[in-house]
């Protein structure tokens, strides 16, 4: 029998993917953003999804759409911002504004006192606030519902099949009453996936080119490949950002590993206004060159313009982002490819950047799923679809 989920700050979906591949059943999800929305919606048909600020929604109102089902997880990754440095003037975290989303997640386990709960957000907020932050947090979701028994550890996404050295924080607690602690996965994966071996098979484009649905035009190169590429004929969401001359000889000059700082001599940005004179301010973050043959750094919500394909002359597409987050072709990206400072709603690349990588959110959810089920440690991988490690 399959484990009811709900996902709060749901966006675009990757934790509800990854736990639904581990066998979990979503039947309720909600995000304030409407392009996650349409993302959602698109991938997650017949699961019922609420674009609401969470804390305007009411339990009547989950409850009509789960239809009397029982929740027995709940899952999320409230907004990092919800956990800004608490008001130190106050010393009171509870009180502080900035991390009301956060209290909109444990209301809702008080709702619904599910069997467990899985939060992930960023590691720095473990060490905010001299450790204030994750004391409280840990205080809260012991005394949530029930009451939980409640563990935190921080798990890198490269250990679980991502082709990403990203870490995040994992939230896991199980009611107290069924007498069982959290565990985490452990690491299933000692060659890690690169990014040549996540990307190397979708079609070469330059910057500019590409279409929305295009085909392959090589068969998979890997197994990684292979499972990425299963259910899909085509490949989406796999358009290059158009780039200036000019940017395209900066994104030439610079080497594997090396960023806009190395070439800023040459090929540095210049102040708006006056093309001849070099801008003060010096972004290493920016245009970054990404090794080939290692995993990528953490994909952030900004990486459209983060990095440069490791061989082309460009930023990377919607699609290689998503390769590099584990999200399946089969998965497509809806609402705006890109977008402005001044509108409104996430662009593929930020839905991409925000996720949590599916396959991680696979691990964590074997490893609860053996727990809750009593079925002994370390379910075999083989138990699930996801098998190409």
């Amino acid at each position: 029998m399959s484990l009811n989920t709900i996902d709060l700050f749901a966006g675009c979906g990757g934790l509800t993917l990854g736990f639904s591949w581990a066998g979990f059943k979503t039947i309720f999800a909600s995000d304030i953003d409407e392009n996650c929305k349409l993302t959602y919606e698109a991938n997650f048909k017949d699961v019922p999804f609420l674009c609401k600020d969470i804390s305007l929604i009411n339990r009547d109102e989950i409850n009509d759409l789960i239809s009397g089902r029982n929740v027995d997880v709940v899952i999320g990754g409230p907004p990092c911002q919800g956990f800004s440095l608490a008001n130190k003037r106050r010393n009171k975290i509870k009180d502080d504004p900035r991390n009301r989303l956060f209290y909109e997640f444990v209301k809702v386990i008080n709702w619904f006192e599910p069997r467990a709960f899985v939060m992930e957000n960023v590691k720095g907020l473990l060490s905010m606030s001299g450790g204030q932050v994750y004391n409280q947090i840990i205080f809260e979701f012991t005394h949530a519902g029930k009451g939980y028994n409640v563990k935190s550890a921080i798990l890198k996404a490269s250990d679980y099949g991502v082709p990403q050295l990203r870490e995040r924080v994992i939230f896991i607690g199980i009611r107290k009453d069924l007498d069982l602690f959290p565990e985490f996965p452990e690491k299933i994966i000692d060659d890690e996936i690169t990014v040549d071996m996540a990307i190397s098979d979708l079609p070469i484009i330059d910057a500019g080119e590409g279409i929305e649905i295009m085909d392959y035009l090589t068969e998979p190169k890997n197994s990684y490949q292979a499972f990425l590429r299963k259910g899909s004929s085509k490949v989406f969401n796999h358009v290059a950002m158009k780039h200036t001359k000019r940017l395209i000889a900066r994104f030439d000059a610079i080497g594997h590993g090396e960023n806009l700082v190395d070439v800023w001599d040459s090929h540095g940005s210049v102040k708006r206004g006056n093309p001849n004179e070099k801008s003060e301010i010096k972004f290493s973050q920016n245009n970054q060159r990404l090794f080939g043959n290692k995993p990528a750094p953490t994909i952030a919500a900004s990486f459209q313009s983060n990095f440069i394909h490791p061989h082309l002359n460009r930023n990377f597409t919607a699609r290689e982002g998503a390769r590099l987050q584990s999200f399946p072709d089969s998965f497509i990206f809806k609402g705006m490819r890109t977008k402005m400072s001044w509108e409104k709603g996430l662009s593929q690349y930020q839905q991409i950047g925000n996720a949590v990588p599916p396959l991680l959110a696979h691990a964590i959810a074997i490893k609860l799923k053996d727990v809750l089920e009593n079925r002994g440690n370390n379910l075999p991988i083989e138990d699930s679809p996801i098998n190409f490690v």
